[in-house]
């Protein structure tokens, strides 16, 4: 790990949720690290493994299982080796979660059902396609398409 600069790791992201931060701020200081800021370091980034509370709530669970599926998710996506961790059977819910506007509507969670990526939806998690979509390649993508 670059020891100049200390980078947003997902084991850090998953303590920042548990110790009542918005599991968005930091997860998208995760996402900024991963796909911006420090692209070459992704494995690092990912290969620490979260640690769960000894008494995690329902909600903590679901961060936790949720930050599994999208380190599995990103290795993936990005081709860099998936740490073992991520495997754990711990890391999946007993019941569905929906995360996604308007997800009480059938025809919303029909779709998240459809669109989830497996990582998570093996884990009985459903946020549909866009979750981690990459503001750094949809920038890059666009400029190519303006330029040709």
């Amino acid at each position: 790990m670059n020891t100049c600069l200390e980078l947003q790791t997902m084991q850090m992201s998953y303590r920042e949720i548990c110790a009542g931060e918005d599991p968005w701020i930091p997860l998208g200081n995760f996402m900024n690290d991963y796909f911006g800021n420090a692209p070459e370091l992704r494995a690092e980034l990912v290969q620490d493994p979260i640690q769960e509370p000894e008494e995690a709530t329902a909600d903590l669970h679901r961060w936790a299982v949720f930050c599994a599926a999208s380190v599995e998710y990103l290795c993936q996506k990005y081709e860099i080796p998936c740490p073992d961790w991520v495997f754990s059977p711990a890391w999946t819910l007993m019941e569905p979660w929906y995360y996604s506007p308007g997800a009480d509507k059938p025809q919303v969670r029909e779709r998240l059902t459809r669109q989830t990526p497996e990582p998570f939806t093996r884990r009985n998690i459903f946020c549909g396609i866009r979750i981690f979509a990459n503001k750094y390649e949809h920038s890059t993508d666009r400029l190519q398409r303006r330029s040709a």
